[in-house]
């Protein structure tokens, strides 16, 4: 009878520990979207020490299937990689400043294609498509006409908006987890004193 306690529990304790961490990722982010400009030098060394491990994991996976027509091909990405890792490690301002020039014509792009592509389709969404567009139109306007300058908040708020977001779902779904935990094990509860009652015959009730 206790093991589905014990197993509520496990899963109670499971959630919070995911609620908790959705905290810390809020606080993170929050901390992010004031300081953006450390949040832009943070992301940059992490995504450059990405690419370096990244690379290093892929040259050791190259070197183990040496002699196969995939070796060559392994090796020259794993370089790659390592290198734009250490590019990255060694210059995140620049990358900041490449990556936010990225951004803009992204933006830019994908901002006149959904007008166009709105405008040429006249389809059932066709307001949404264009107020998407606009959006990211003038998003990237905005970010190309103070570039380099919007190098150095762009990408940090971009990456502390996704923590913040993350970090909101990982609540939601740890608090969730915790309630219907905690329903399931009711319920238990309450189905264990009657599954344990014993079964008397009608004539020992008649006696």
């Amino acid at each position: 009878m206790n093991v589905p306690t014990t197993e509520g529990r496990k899963l109670s304790r499971g959630f919070g520990r995911l609620a908790l961490l959705g905290t810390l990722l809020v606080i993170a982010g929050i901390i992010g979207l004031i300081y953006t400009g450390v949040a832009t030098l943070t992301s940059m060394l992490l995504f450059g020490w990405l690419l370096l491990v990244g690379g290093l994991v892929g040259l050791l996976h190259a070197i183990e299937s040496r002699g196969t027509s995939y070796f060559w091909l392994g090796v020259v990405v794993a370089a790659l990689n390592i290198a734009a890792g250490v590019v990255v490690i060694k210059h995140p301002e620049g990358t900041a400043e490449a990556l936010t020039m990225f951004a803009a014509l992204l933006f830019l792009t994908g901002g006149v294609f959904r007008l166009v592509g709105s405008v040429v389709v006249r389809g059932p969404q066709m307001g949404w498509t264009l107020l998407q567009g606009a959006f990211g139109l003038l998003l990237g306007l905005l970010v190309l006409f103070d570039w380099p300058h919007s190098s150095l908040y762009v990408l940090g708020c971009f990456f502390s908006l996704a923590l913040l977001f993350d970090g909101l779902g990982l609540i939601a779904i740890g608090i969730g987890g915790r309630r219907i935990v905690s329903m399931v094990s009711d319920r238990l509860d309450e189905a264990v004193p009657a599954a344990d009652k014993p079964i008397t015959a009608p004539e020992d009730e008649q006696k």
